[in-house]
């Protein structure tokens, strides 16, 4: 049940976010009602149940696409990848980390991107153990480490964080598994720790008593940008109005998301399964108002120096032409 206290966030909040969308024209009866030309005005775009497309569910509650002149259709994916495949077929744009785009581009495959989804803040994404004796990062030699995928955003921050800690890159062990059996895993000790993101973190210490170990949000990785919205190349082509509608709105949809963190709060178990009082103490990081190239770039850079990438990838050719002048 809702504190007095946080009601009347709520409210304060929710005043404020309305005045965000006035301002932007997208509420009924104001100029937002003179709607641009398209191409087209219908979007499928693949998600996953993560933090980072909160304002995506939000923006479809408020129907501010709708009001825009666009109807959208998100579609839940079973991992990033698939919906990297899927663009230009059964998908127009697809969520992914930015990790997992920029290898797919430097592989060969043509994307433009459309937005930055979410930006790493304070214990959003950490390593976080069972163990009442790995109490710091540098604690262990060669410590075992879960992650959801070995070649994705956890790997890269893990090794980066653990090696400003002392940590040989050759001396970490990561263990691959999805976030739902790390708890497991760690109760096992089949590993020291496990790398997780919101809501999989409050939800281990909720239930199984873990503690954060480390941000692996800081230092090297500090306000780390964590992933984005893509489309093809051709569909980008092919559609130009379409998308910059789209990413106008969803410029509108992360500023009310970033006026109004209890909103992102409450709308995480309508596609997250997180219960309410969990999802009441979920960290929430920066969701980006427009694509930055020196913050993207970044991501590539780091991706070079721990050898995920073959060579340097220069973000500038993945974005919308005009971006950042």
């Amino acid at each position: 049940m809702a504190t007095p206290a946080r009601v009347l966030r709520r409210a304060a909040a929710l005043f404020a976010c309305a005045a965000t969308l006035t301002a932007c024209g997208l509420l009924p009866g104001t100029d937002g009602d003179d709607r641009p030309e398209v191409e087209r005005n219908t979007l499928r775009i693949g998600v996953l149940p993560v933090v980072d497309v909160a304002p995506l569910q939000l923006a479809l509650n408020q129907k501010l696409f709708e009001r825009a002149g666009l109807q959208v259709q998100l579609v839940t994916l079973t991992s990033e990848t698939e919906g990297i495949k899927q663009l230009d077929t059964t998908l127009d744009i697809t969520w992914a980390s930015h990790v997992n785009l920029f290898r797919a581009f430097a592989e060969g495959t043509k994307l433009q991107l459309q937005g930055e989804a979410y930006q790493a803040g304070t214990n959003t994404m950490a390593l976080v153990t069972l163990d009442s004796a790995y109490d710091s990062p540098g604690k262990l030699a060669s410590p075992r480490i879960a992650v959801d995928t070995t070649g994705d955003i956890g790997a890269l921050t893990t090794t980066a964080v653990l090696r400003t800690a002392g940590v040989e890159k050759q001396n970490l062990r990561l263990r691959e598994m999805p976030f739902g059996q790390m708890v497991e895993a760690m109760k096992a000790k089949e590993v020291d720790a496990a790398w997780m993101t919101e809501p999989f973190i409050t939800k281990a210490q909720r239930d199984a008593g873990a503690r954060v170990v480390t941000d692996t949000a800081v230092g090297p990785t500090e306000d780390f940008p964590v992933s984005g919205y893509a489309s093809s190349k051709k569909f980008a082509d092919d559609n130009p109005r379409t998308l910059a509608l789209f990413r106008q709105v969803l410029r509108d949809a992360q500023e009310a998301a970033s006026n109004d963190k209890l909103s992102v709060q409450d709308v995480l178990p309508s596609y997250i399964d997180v219960d309410q009082p969990t999802a009441a103490l979920v960290s929430v990081g920066t969701f980006p108002l427009s694509l930055n190239p020196v913050r993207l770039q970044r991501v590539a850079d780091m991706m070079d120096t721990e050898g995920v990438l073959l060579e340097r990838l220069e973000v500038g050719p993945m974005l919308p032409p005009g971006t950042g002048e």
